[in-house]
């Protein structure tokens, strides 16, 4: 059965699907020697080539899913020549992996790392309302109607953010769960009421909670993985 390009390089473990609409754009995927469309189909016997490198769905290795802790400074990225802290070259895990979502380059903490990328969309999916969890320092005291205006949405990027829980914990520290994923996001909400962040950290993702030292990782266990799928399984079904 013929499958979109995209479709195809993500199920391969190659990169996932967003990544390999950019890859297309940038003529750097072939089909058969010639470079495809997006959206372009894969039939039975087609030769995928991304930068030279034969891509042979038929010979993925098994799923991988890292939970890891990003320290400051580096780059959620998989373009090695663009980012020399980039967050692959700090891993070196010795298969190919690549990041779900992002956390910016002065932001730390808790991301997924896999070569599954069915389960990137499905996490990435802003519909389906999934939980991220930080905890953020500013640069000066914040007050109640600051927790206010942050758990009830702030004007950014010509957008209302969805309400949100927000909780003090300190006289310039507060935590905040997300479900949204906009650009920038609790940097700029921040900023549109008139504070900076010093330091953002996140500390969970859906089930999975940090719980492994700055530039570490692990494996996800069995039962989180059950767990995480079960909820990415119930979401789809609720929101598709």
């Amino acid at each position: 059965m013929a499958i979109r390009i995209n479709k195809y390089l993500s199920e391969a473990g190659y990169c996932s699907r967003r990544v390999a609409d950019k890859l297309i754009e940038e003529g750097k995927v072939t089909i058969n020697g010639k470079s495809p469309e997006i959206g372009t189909k894969i039939e039975e016997g087609d030769k995928v080539e991304v930068e030279g490198q034969i891509i042979d769905k038929s010979t993925k290795q098994k799923n991988i899913y890292l939970a890891f802790n990003k320290p400051v400074g580096i780059v959620c990225t998989t373009d090695r020549s663009v980012e020399p802290d980039n967050i692959i070259d700090f891993i070196k895990y010795p298969t190919r992996i690549f990041p779900i979502g992002r956390l910016d380059k002065p932001s730390e903490g808790l991301i997924f790392l896999t070569n599954d990328g069915d389960i990137v969309n499905k996490i990435l999916r802003a519909k389906n309302n999934h939980e991220k969890e930080y905890i953020v320092s500013l640069n000066r005291p914040i007050n109640r109607d600051f927790i206010k205006s942050m758990s009830n949405g702030v004007e950014i990027l010509d957008t209302i953010t969805k309400p949100c829980l927000v909780t003090q914990l300190g006289l310039k520290k507060f935590k905040i769960i997300l479900t949204q994923g906009l650009n920038r996001q609790i940097r700029r909400m921040c900023e549109s009421l008139g504070y900076r962040v010093k330091t953002l950290k996140r500390i969970r993702i859906m089930n999975i909670k940090l719980d492994v030292p700055i530039g570490k990782y692990r494996e996800l266990s069995k039962e989180e993985l059950l767990e995480l799928k079960r909820l990415l399984e119930k979401s789809s079904k609720t929101f598709n």
